[in-house]
């Protein structure tokens, strides 16, 4: 049995309950542990907040991709227009269907975005530098450690608890 092709489109705001639901249960708590992805084991606390999607959403210079399977969100990602690159970031896929292609899918149609729809040259994430395995599969779609850090914004719930005190992120990049 296959399962239905992906459909893609952009937020809107009525989709955030949905998205901050989804990117919760991609990163954070027991249910993340049904995927590859959790960070469960480096953060407690939220990944997302409402008011923070809300204003994402609302952006002129980002898009918050949503990918569809038979009608219900599997996936999204945000896409930040930087000049002429790309920042890719909020991955998440519902764990129960990590593993099966989605992610990869969804990276693809957001890099076609940030070619052909905004004309960038690069695509730019930041990874938490101790994520090895994430980091192992961005490279296998091109992604190159750039050696560049970013510290971890310790203090700010919004972006979780840190449960260790060496967490910083490294900036990936791929030319599109």
């Amino acid at each position: 049995m296959t399962s239905a092709p992906l459909a893609f489109r952009f937020a809107t705001t009525a989709d955030v309950p949905v998205l901050v639901a989804l990117v919760e249960s991609a990163y954070r708590g027991d249910a993340s542990r049904q995927g590859w992805t959790t960070e469960a084991d480096l953060l407690d606390g939220q990944r997302i907040d409402p008011e923070g999607l809300r204003t994402l959403v609302a952006s002129d210079t980002a898009r918050v991709l949503v990918a569809e399977r038979d009608g219900a969100i599997v996936a999204c990602c945000e896409l930040q227009l930087q000049g002429r690159t790309a920042y890719f970031g909020m991955f998440s896929v519902r764990p129960e269907g990590q593993g099966a292609g989605t992610g990869k899918h969804v990276l693809a149609e957001a890099e076609r975005i940030a070619r052909e729809d905004w004309a960038c040259t690069i695509m730019e994430m930041t990874v938490i530098d101790v994520r090895a395995e994430l980091i192992a599969w961005y490279e296998r779609r091109g992604y190159v450690r750039t050696g560049l850090h970013k510290p971890f914004p310790y203090g700010d719930e919004r972006f979780g608890i840190p449960k260790r005190d060496d967490l910083r992120f490294e900036i990936l990049r791929k030319p599109l």
